[in-house]
């Protein structure tokens, strides 16, 4: 009876601990709880190692303020950020305060004015202007990707690195830890030797004994002589291409940006940078003095575990919130929390004319199940999916109105939205939402419409396994 009484003391203890540090999240107290009444023991370990709050490790408490550049070199990213009237009246997103007054709060997020914004359309686009652009490097290349692998385009990608750094341009690699943890000792060593700086962000055994094995960086950057950048959805993997034989066709969409904007993704990089290498670079050339006239608002949107302000996401319900014509989203993981869940089925029960297009071959049926889970509910409210049949959807775009389209790192779910570091451009020019529109009602014509009537009627089993799946989605 002893052991009993203790097994039960040590079980109510698990659930309390729980309790007190998820208290301000009860989606995932409820997980966890689910996880630790079905595993009691192991469930537990796994809180620990797992689950522990991002800004409450003493690494992240110490680097609190992170990378603070040269005031006097990096001063040209807020004097980009000045809002001009003139260049900014035909922006639609003037006309609607509170989005704008939302937008224009985001720390380390300023609106910048002059740039061109190119739109990448699926991986063949994409790798040839970011190798193209490398090419052309002079001065440094700053590259960071979640997944960089070890295959064909994976080798295109490093020997040309390889052959800048060689040429005396400063190459800088930053690549997640658990994204691209198939790459070998010999072929960072390549890198190394060749004087290419590689560091990993929070390798996964370092990560998982301290207890950070959850966040991972999920950030795309490319940054070439602070001139030109990139970001979207695109890895460096031959799966992108089509190469996977599973997913087949491989849909994503990625931007190069030109201008004031490439100031911000070069500060993203370099905090990034200052965490995984204790480095505070200053030079000038980051932040160089460049000649572009294009007159493109972008604004770019970094949220990660280590702020306070989950900012993607804060973005994303600003956006649903105001929409008056249209809301249209492409994202491989549709796993949203309550507040954009509810802003979606509001829009859609006032007339909004909400879309959202996701794979229907899908890369994780556990994360599948959990948005399948979601479908019935909104539908009822006159949401519709529109399940993609040419192969895998994998782009991150978010279209509200005329207003603004968001393209970045960030899925739409909880992940993403909490436990990820992503970085998001949000787009306020017509020329460039009108080009994604495009691509969307492309893809829509590569996609079938869910029938409510059909869906409501599938098994028992499958609904089952949808709810168990959504019960733990907050965790993956």
């Amino acid at each position: 009876m002893v052991w009993i009484l203790l097994v039960l003391i040590l079980f109510i203890f698990q659930i309390i601990t729980i309790l007190v540090h998820e208290f301000r999240h009860p989606s995932k107290t409820v997980a966890w709880l689910v996880i630790l009444f079905v595993f009691p023991i192991i469930g537990f370990i796994m809180y620990y190692f797992l689950a522990k709050e991002y800004t409450q490790h003493k690494k992240v408490r110490r680097k609190k303020h992170r990378y603070i550049p040269n005031p006097q070199f990096e001063g040209r990213r807020y004097a980009a950020s000045q809002t001009h009237g003139e260049e900014v009246q035909h922006d639609s997103i003037c006309s609607e305060s509170r989005l704008y007054a939302l937008l224009n709060n985001i720390p380390s997020s300023s609106f910048t004015q002059q740039n061109e914004v190119r739109v990448l359309t699926n991986a063949d686009m994409a790798f040839k202007a970011m190798l193209e652009a490398i090419e052309n490097a002079k001065s440094y290349i700053h590259f960071e990707f979640y997944t960089f692998r070890d295959d064909k385009i994976g080798l295109e990608f490093r020997e040309l690195l390889v052959r800048k750094a060689a040429e005396g341009v400063k190459v800088r690699c930053i690549f997640d830890g658990v994204g691209s943890y198939k790459l070998t000792k010999s072929y960072l060593k390549r890198l190394c030797d060749a004087g290419v700086e590689t560091f990993i962000f929070l390798p996964p055994l370092i990560a998982f004994f301290d207890k950070r094995m959850n966040y991972r960086n999920h950030r795309k950057i490319v940054v070439v002589d602070g001139i030109i950048g990139y970001l979207g959805g695109i890895n460096i993997g031959e799966e992108y291409l089509g190469g996977n034989p599973k997913l087949g066709f491989w849909r994503d969409t990625h931007l190069e940006i030109n201008g004031d904007a490439v100031y911000s993704l070069q500060y993203t990089f370099l905090t990034d940078w200052f965490f995984v290498s204790g480095q505070r670079l200053a030079d000038p050339i980051l932040f160089p003095e460049h000649h572009n006239t294009g007159n493109k608002r972008v604004q770019i949107i970094s949220s990660g575990p280590d702020s306070n302000l989950d900012a993607i996401l804060e973005m994303y319900f600003g956006a649903i919130t105001t929409a008056k014509k249209r809301i249209f989203i492409t994202t491989p993981y549709f796993v949203p929390d309550p507040s954009i869940n509810m802003g979606l089925k509001t829009a859609a029960v006032s007339g909004v004319d909400v879309r959202v297009i996701y794979p229907e071959c899908t890369d994780s049926k556990l994360v599948n199940y959990a948005s399948l889970s979601y479908f019935e509910e909104l539908m009822q409210a006159g949401v519709r999916f529109y399940s993609y049949k040419k192969g895998f959807m994998h782009a991150k775009v978010l279209i509200v109105d005329d207003i603004l389209a968001s393209v970045g790192t960030a899925n739409m779910d909880m992940r993403s939205f909490f436990s990820n570091f992503e970085l998001n451009a949000v787009l306020f020019d017509k020329e460039t939402i009108g080009r994604l529109e495009s691509d969307f009602l492309q893809d829509l014509r590569d996609s079938e419409e869910l029938k409510l009537e059909v869906f409501i009627s599938r098994s028992r089993l499958q609904k089952g396994k949808e709810a168990a799946a959504r019960l733990l989605s907050p965790l993956f």
